[in-house]
């Protein structure tokens, strides 16, 4: 008689750590796929850009254009949208991660990541101009400032997007809700323009809004709009009680594991 055969072992895998990673790969292999992906980030700041640059002061370009890399930012939260309300109701790949360990706030970070690298190029096209026209920009306290403005406003607004994502029903309410809701956010706040040219009322309606503290500090640590340092750490206190409130909510408010 022969003997029985071995069991084959799985092999092992690891269990943590993989998220992160597996997302960057998603997002890379949309822009590798179609490098045209990369474009239209760039697009549509570039089309405020030019016309700003046409009818407004040419002093106010550098600040232009950093508030072209804070509104780039801003909107990966409405491609956070698209992607996760496309996930859910037409590919059903959610339920996939709603029976995983992996919680909707990892989640939330990977979706996130994935559309983070598309708009990776657009960010650092718009540094380089920022670099070129603005040569007193060239210090690094202002840059790092810059960049944790950019991750608190990067997980804020996709935490936003994937809110409002479990709240779509049809794929064909993604486009209009997500270009409605972040579009008007981006312009009525002051990221293109300084807080001091928008009447009285409106100002004090920006106020609510968790970017325009970004738009301020930001233009404030590279000198755009000059403020006393204290009043740049209540800026900066400011957007992160906000970003980390509004956060909050939005994962409150995020359907999961539901249709």
């Amino acid at each position: 008689m022969s003997a029985p055969l071995p069991s084959a072992t799985p092999p092992e895998y690891p269990r943590t750590g993989q998220v992160l990673p597996a997302f960057g790969i998603l997002g890379w292999r949309w822009i590798s796929r179609n490098p045209a992906s990369t474009i239209a980030p760039i697009m549509l700041p570039f089309i405020f850009l030019y016309f700003l640059h046409l009818i407004a002061p040419a002093s106010y370009f550098p600040l232009e254009v950093v508030g072209a890399m804070l509104f780039t930012t801003q909107n990966i939260g409405n491609w956070v949208l698209g992607d996760s309300a496309t996930w859910r109701i037409e590919a059903s790949l959610q339920d996939l991660f709603v029976a995983s360990p992996m919680g909707k706030f990892r989640y939330l970070i990977g979706i996130a990541v994935s559309n983070l690298i598309p708009a990776a190029p657009a960010l650092a096209v718009l540094a380089g101009i920022l670099l070129y026209v603005d040569p007193a920009s060239r210090t690094v306290g202002p840059w790092l400032v810059l960049l944790g403005v950019l991750i608190v406003l990067w997980v804020l607004f996709s935490a936003i997007g994937i809110a409002v994502s479990s709240r779509v029903k049809s794929q064909r309410e993604i486009w209009p809700v997500g270009n409605l809701a972040f579009t008007v956010i981006g312009m009525l706040t002051p990221l293109y323009y300084p807080l001091s040219v928008l009447p009285g009322p409106w100002q004090y309606a920006c106020h609510f809004v968790p970017s325009t503290y970004a738009a301020l500090l930001v233009q404030g640590a590279f000198g755009f709009t000059p403020a006393p340092s204290a009043t740049l750490v209540e800026y900066g206190i400011l957007l992160l009680v906000l970003a980390v409130a509004v956060t909050l909510v939005a994962l409150r408010l995020y359907v999961w594991g539901e249709r």
